[in-house]
C-alpha cells in the first residue's frame, strides 16, 4: 500500500443509474477515522466506459452536523418543495440501465 494511501476499514456502495456512490471509512496513521463519500459517474466511450469521480472528506467532528443538515435539507425538499411527490416510488431495488445492464441496489 502506498504510504499516502489510507487504510479502508468499511465500504458501502449505492448504485443509482449512471452514478455509484461509495461511502468509505478510512483510518489515518494515528488511528483516527474519517469518511470519504465518492460519486462515480459512468460515461460511454468507444466500446467501454470512462468514470468521472468526485470525492468529499468528512471528519468525525463534523458527522453529527453533516447528518443533521442533510436530514433537514431532504425534509425541506420533501415537505416544502415537493409535498405531492410519493418518494416511496423511488425505493426500487433493481433496475435496468440504458445499456440493458441489470443494476443491483445494495
Amino acid at each position: 500500500m502506498d504510504e499516502r494511501e489510507k487504510e479502508k476499514i468499511y465500504s458501502k456502495r449505492v448504485r443509482a443509474g449512471k452514478r455509484t456512490y461509495f461511502f468509505d471509512v478510512k483510518s489515518t496513521r494515528s488511528n483516527d477515522y474519517y469518511l470519504t463519500i465518492t460519486e462515480s459517474r459512468r460515461h460511454p466511450q468507444g466500446d467501454g466506459f470512462t468514470y468521472e469521480k468526485h470525492k468529499m472528506f468528512l471528519y468525525k467532528e463534523d458527522f453529527d452536523k453533516f447528518i443533521e443538515a442533510l436530514q433537514e435539507t431532504i425534509e425541506f425538499v420533501k415537505t416544502d418543495l415537493m409535498p405531492d411527490v410519493d418518494f416511496t416510488q423511488f425505493a426500487h431495488r433493481d433496475e435496468i440501465d440504458e445499456f440493458g445492464t441489470e443494476l443491483k441496489w445494495d
